[in-house]
């Protein structure tokens, strides 16, 4: 994973091997989530004027995160019912956002999650 020999590694530098696979699906759909959210605007204090605004990269981040979710959930535990609540969250900020929204089941990430009102 470094370039680093395993003697002179920095202590917090762990083997991917190492690492649980739930808590590397969580971080990847972690990532996602608040890219999207950046992507939404959410991180400004009015979204709508947002610089960062840009629907269609939100779309693409909030369809990949549903896939990841969907495919995942029986192996997230507790970290499922959080994530599809952001994941959820993310796609009503998406619905609102768009002056021509997509009709129920056809908005980001619902061919994974079916319609989010």
């Amino acid at each position: 994973m470094t370039d680093l020999p395993a003697d002179n590694a920095p202590d917090n530098v762990r083997e991917l091997s190492d690492v649980p696979s739930v808590e590397v699906i969580s971080k990847a759909a972690i990532m996602l989530l608040s890219s999207a959210a950046e992507r939404l605007g959410l991180a400004d204090e009015d979204p709508d004027t947002s610089p960062r605004r840009d629907l269609d990269e939100a779309r693409r981040l909030i369809t990949a995160l549903a896939g990841l979710v969907t495919a995942s959930v029986e192996y997230l535990g507790p970290h499922a019912g959080p994530l599809r609540e952001g994941l959820q969250s993310v796609q009503r900020a998406f619905r609102e956002a768009s002056a021509f929204p997509d009709e129920p089941g056809q908005g980001p990430g619902e061919k994974y999650t079916g319609p989010v009102y």
